[in-house]
């Protein structure tokens, strides 16, 4: 851990239970993820000194912000946090640049003027200081409550929820303008949110938390498509999580399933008989074309009867019920492709799984066990 880096090890016993640890680097933003209730807001509350939890160490910069252990435990003034709320939490009698004004605690009134004037022109809201947060539309309330945040030189960045009162339109652009203002702040980031496309969209890492504890933390490609466990990956919403069997063959490792044999990209080292959770991203479902199929198409087929096949504007949703053990694969194609296989429920359809998404994970019981 490096000197700028934020360090968090939380044990929580009252209220929402805590039991967690990451570090986040200067310039770097982690996504917390998880349903309701799993303590992303409560951990962002015992950062910013909100909240004591019953045991912890919080380092910054390498100094120590709380340690139970030693006694230490710095108030939310000492730790120079930024905050931004879900509902904006501006003071409705202030502009927006006294909003901004109040914040700071250095400087006499024209640097806090010219700084707060500035950090107004970072996120775009040039013109609209004099305008109070009723005359303000929700996306640059946000704003506002951005620039805020930075107004204290904070040393940590927290966004608790920030584009979830907003309509789609404006929070895709708060997202946008979001990840432009990363390019001139080097400070910790740490971001709140229940949309998993968001957190995938902004966040260098994304740490999955259920029940207070820190399940997986990785970069978003390798969290989608390596979780830890099948718990991971019903967390991030994922579809295709099955049970299945290690099998030696004079080819190599095999992963029996459904009746069939599916090859494995670099298996790893399992006894014979060795029972597997398996996961596969929809990306890695290829469905055959049936005018022209490709060798590609040739990797792990498997066939099915079509259950489900629900059309999303371009995309087409497909639930492929395969084998006597009834085992749905769900994928997405395009709606043109869906069409141009005729993709109706009840129809007999075929994919592929590519051997090099199959992922597999040590057993769980929150998968129910087909006949292999």
């Amino acid at each position: 851990m490096s000197a700028d880096d934020l360090s968090v090890e939380l044990v929580n016993r009252r209220g929402i239970p805590l039991d967690l640890r990451f570090n986040v680097r200067a310039g770097e933003l982690l996504a917390l993820v998880g349903p309701s209730g799993s303590g992303k807001t409560t951990t962002l509350r015992a950062i910013a000194g909100l909240l004591r939890p019953t045991h912890g160490l919080i380092l910054c910069q390498g100094a120590p912000w709380l340690d139970t252990r030693q006694g230490i435990a710095l108030t939310p003034q000492q730790r120079r946090v930024g905050m931004v709320f879900q509902d904006y939490a501006l003071f409705p009698h202030l502009t927006a640049l006294d909003n901004l004004r109040l914040a700071m605690d250095d400087g006499d009134t024209n640097s806090r003027r010219q700084r707060a004037m500035e950090l107004l022109r970072m996120v775009r809201l040039e013109g609209l200081e004099g305008r109070y947060p009723s005359q303000l539309s929700g996306g640059q309330q946000q704003r506002v409550a951005v620039a805020r945040a930075l107004a204290r030189r904070p040393r940590v960045l927290l966004l608790d929820e920030p584009f979830s009162a907003v309509d789609m339109m404006t929070r895709q652009r708060l997202q946008r303008e979001l990840a432009l203002l990363r390019q001139s702040i080097n400070i910790p980031i740490v971001l709140v949110t229940h949309d998993l496309q968001e957190a995938r969209a902004l966040a260098d890492r994304i740490c999955v938390l259920h029940q207070g504890n820190s399940l997986q933390t990785d970069a978003p490609d390798t969290l989608f498509r390596e979780p830890r466990s099948a718990r991971v990956a019903r967390l991030l919403g994922q579809p295709n999580l099955f049970q299945g069997l290690i099998r030696h063959s004079p080819a190599g490792l095999r992963l029996s399933w459904n009746g069939r044999l599916l090859e494995l990209h670099q298996p790893p080292e399992l006894a014979d008989g060795a029972r597997v959770d398996w996961y596969i991203p929809e990306s890695d479902i290829i469905l055959h074309r049936r005018e022209r199929p490709s060798q590609g198409e040739r990797e792990n087929p498997i066939n099915g009867i079509v259950e489900e096949c629900i059309t999303l504007g371009v995309q087409t949703s497909v639930t492929l019920r395969c084998g006597e053990s009834g085992e749905r694969l769900r994928f997405n194609t395009s709606t043109h492709a869906a069409r141009r296989n005729g993709l109706v429920p009840g129809i007999t359809a075929t994919v592929s799984l590519l051997s090099q998404g199959i992922h597999l994970m040590a057993p769980s019981t929150e998968i129910s066990t087909a006949e292999e």
